[in-house]
C-alpha cells in the first residue's frame, strides 16, 4: 500500500506544480486542461488502495465510478474543441 500512497502524493505534489507555475507564468498546462483527466487517475489510485487495504468492495466501486465519471467529464471538454 505504500507504493499507492507514494503515487498518489506525487500525482498531487504535480498538480500542485502545474497549477503554481501556470498561475505565475501562465505557461504550461491550464487546470483546465488537466484536472479532469488527474482526477480520474486518483480516484483509480484510490479504488486500488482500497482494495489493498481489504475495504469493503462499495469504496472500491466507488473509487471506479469516480474515475469513470472524471474520464467522461474530460472526453466531453476535449471533444467540443
Amino acid at each position: 500500500m505504500a507504493l499507492v500512497d507514494l503515487v498518489i502524493a506525487v500525482t498531487l505534489l504535480e498538480a500542485l506544480v502545474l497549477w503554481i507555475w501556470h498561475a505565475r507564468t501562465g505557461r504550461g498546462l491550464a487546470p483546465r486542461d488537466f484536472v479532469a483527466n488527474l482526477c480520474a487517475g486518483l480516484a483509480l489510485m484510490l479504488a486500488v488502495r482500497a482494495a489493498l487495504a481489504g475495504a469493503a468492495w462499495t469504496w472500491v466501486a466507488a473509487g471506479l465510478a469516480a474515475a469513470g465519471v472524471a474520464h467522461l467529464l474530460d472526453l466531453r471538454r476535449r471533444w467540443r474543441r
